[in-house]
């Protein structure tokens, strides 16, 4: 057998998937040292990580951590804890999680993303726009990252002139290190501020009867006020988690997936004809291959064992921390045919990149429309994108969670030229 490999590393970073391929193959459910120093199980294998996502055994909620107090702070999202953030859908189980989860996915119902479908056009436009006439940009910092910041702004109902703000903010939380020591918490605390000063705000305010798309923090408040009992506190962790959930999942998506396209010039031909053609059937199945091939979720959120659980084999004590790696999941042959291929008509794709069971990602309609008008967008009006570095210049964001690029420097033929 070949030595294992070394784990969280910027090589393995920039490709983690042979690793992965050797863990399903070799160890599909390991005990491994993170680089936090917190012990976890990590689970590989698609049958192992679908049984693993939908166990009530396997709690989201931290306090079942046998780790001392000092480490549960390493466990979930930097700043969290101290700002009273904790009591959000990806910390808590049924029946809570039953009851905040029905009260925000009136927000995601079909409809009412379809009806959120021109707004997602006009934002993604306008941010090409802003650097369509140079020739050049930078995908990260002027497309993918502010088109689902200024989206989820709109639906959480975020005034126009503080989004901004958010999006600074935002901008902070996803460095992972990249930016000042503690700025990640100090960035958590300001919205959470925010988002309480505006809760307040919008109770003073609140017309007796809702409105046509009335935006979600007015509905939370509304809930809350007919019986549904959301504490203030769960309200702005509500709206955060949607705010975090919602922004840095599309980043990834539209960043990864362009750069999959990018470097993958026949299947990138084959859509861009698609589009030209005025189809959407490529669009919508190469946006899931795109999650299924470089998701922007690459393990999922922390899971801690309530009693004594096995999973592929393996014996998981109570109090220990489960990570699904959704990342090596979606590409096990056991599954997938011809898995490290991406074919953008795949149909066979029961991909777990938005997770599965009752935590399956809420947004998940939102994320895709965004990906899919984002990707429509670039490859339309800038039919010769390309890239503007060698691959092997591109940087991975640290951080365990998500994967996504830095940057994505690109070139094209200016607009109008």
């Amino acid at each position: 057998m070949t030595a294992a490999p070394d784990l969280f590393t910027w090589e393995f970073a920039a490709d983690p998937y042979p690793a992965y391929a050797w863990l399903r193959e070799h160890e599909p459910v390991r005990r491994t040292r993170l680089p936090s120093g917190v012990e976890a199980w990590l689970v590989t294998r698609y049958a192992d990580a679908k049984q693993a996502l939908a166990d009530p055994r396997l709690s989201k909620n931290p306090a079942h951590h046998d780790e001392p107090a000092h480490a549960k702070g390493k466990t979930g999202i930097p700043g969290e804890r101290k700002a009273e953030l904790m009591t959000h859908l990806l910390n808590i189980d049924p029946p809570d999680h039953t009851r905040l989860r029905r009260l925000v996915s009136k927000a995601f119902t079909p409809r009412r993303v379809a009806e959120f479908a021109p707004r997602v056009r006009e934002l993604t436009d306008r941010l090409i726009d802003g650097f369509a006439e140079r020739g050049e940009g930078d995908l990260i910092h002027e497309f993918a990252f502010p088109l689902p910041i200024y989206a989820i702004c709109d639906l959480l109902g975020v005034p126009p002139e503080d989004q901004d703000d958010f999006r600074d903010w935002a901008g902070m939380m996803i460095r992972h290190g990249g930016g000042p020591r503690g700025g990640v918490a100090r960035s958590v605390k300001k919205m959470r501020g925010y988002l309480a000063e505006l809760i307040h705000r919008k109770r003073e305010a609140l017309p007796a009867e809702a409105g046509p798309g009335e935006d979600l923090i007015s509905g939370l408040i509304r809930a809350s006020d007919h019986g549904e009992h959301l504490t203030e506190n769960e309200a702005a962790a509500m709206a955060f988690i949607l705010l975090f959930a919602g922004f840095e999942t599309t980043v990834n998506l539209i960043g990864n997936g362009t750069y999959a396209l990018l470097t993958h010039p026949g299947q990138r031909a084959r859509l861009q004809e698609s589009l030209a053609a005025g189809e959407r059937g490529l669009l919508e199945t190469g946006v899931e291959e795109l999650l299924r091939y470089d998701g922007p979720v690459e393990l999922a959120t922390w899971r801690f064992a309530t009693e004594p659980v096995v999973i592929g084999g393996q014996r998981i004590a109570p109090g220990d921390p489960v990570l699904v790696v959704l990342a090596a999941a979606d590409r096990d042959p056991e599954r997938f045919a011809d898995p490290d291929t991406l074919d953008l008509a795949r149909r066979d794709n029961q991909h777990l990149g938005y997770g599965h069971g009752i935590h399956y990602c809420l947004g998940a309609p939102l994320a895709r429309l965004e990906g899919q008008t984002a990707l429509a967008g670039l490859l339309t009006r800038l039919p010769d994108l390309r890239l503007a570095v060698d691959e092997s210049e591109l940087r991975w964001r640290g951080g365990l969670i998500m994967r996504g690029l830095r940057t994505l420097p690109v070139e094209f033929a200016p607009a109008g030229r």
